[in-house]
């Protein structure tokens, strides 16, 4: 019958593209097999692992933390640009260094200053740095801030780390030196990732924004702080900037509703500014 032939078609398409979904995998590109990522979810943070990225051993802590890495900097290749010859990067926030092996692969002839304050993060920094035999990276254990000085940190040994204090003994003292010093000629590519400092810093760099070509901004803040947002949207533009933004974590499904996904942000933005 026709009609049980059609419905019979479309339940074993269905049913294809189900096992399609299911086996797809896409971090094939990075050399993840669909067996290593279901092992790779399950790895705990609580000591090193590596995994052979770029033809290199990379270094890491949580399993999925790093295939979060992995998939928004070498599958989704958020910074993914044309850069020139000698290019000079800040990046700030570089956690345990993904970002400056990706960027040293789209521009092999990059200096990168490269800022992780994290004593754990900044400790695989190094070793992925020389694991991946990377030249002309200045690594700096410090924070970017608005002044040369010390600053209280909660060094959570992963993405979370940021400025600031907690009851927990996981607060330490970190160096911190201020990022305006930094732009003193022209940058070619400027990386904030430093977990809700942006507004601060963005606020001491804006006389020195000129001379950045490319801004990427992840952005981090609560409803409460949308001033502050919409003052970093004027902030950049008044310095010649365009800019596109993407959500860079759905911290809620239906804005209407107060249901939350957890953390500590409302509002976490990719903000990509160019020129």
């Amino acid at each position: 019958m026709p009609g049980v032939n059609s419905f019979n078609r479309n339940l074993i398409n269905g049913l294809k593209s189900r096992i399609k979904k299911t086996f797809n995998n896409p971090y094939r590109k990075v050399n993840i097999s669909w067996a290593s990522l279901k092992y790779l979810k399950h790895l705990p943070s609580d000591k090193v692992h590596a995994h052979n990225l770029l033809k290199h051993q990379t270094f890491f802590y949580g399993g999925m933390e790093f295939l979060h890495g992995v998939k928004e900097i070498f599958l989704e290749d958020v910074y993914y640009q044309q850069l020139p010859e000698n290019a000079y990067i800040l990046d700030c926030g570089a956690h345990i260094g993904l970002s400056v092996i990706y960027l040293k692969s789209i521009c092999p002839s990059a200096h990168i200053v490269c800022f992780e304050p994290d004593n754990k993060n900044f400790e695989l920094l190094q070793k992925n740095i020389a694991s991946h035999h990377l030249k002309n990276i200045e690594a700096r254990n410090e924070a970017v801030w608005t002044e040369n000085t010390s600053l209280q940190f909660i060094q959570e040994g992963n993405m979370s780390s940021k400025i600031g204090e907690n009851s927990n003994s996981n607060t330490v003292t970190v160096k911190a030196s201020r990022l305006k010093d930094f732009l003193n000629k022209k940058v070619d590519f400027l990386k904030l990732d430093i977990e809700g400092a942006e507004y601060k810093v963005l606020k001491d760099l804006a006389e020195n924004l000129g001379c950045v070509d490319k801004m990427f901004i992840e952005y981090h803040g609560t409803f409460e702080q949308n001033a502050e947002l919409l003052e970093i949207l004027e902030l950049v533009s008044n310095a010649g900037f365009k800019f596109y933004i993407k959500e860079a974590a759905p911290v809620f499904e239906q804005p209407f509703l107060p249901k939350k996904h957890g953390g500590e942000y409302d509002l976490q933005l990719n903000m990509f500014c160019f020129r």
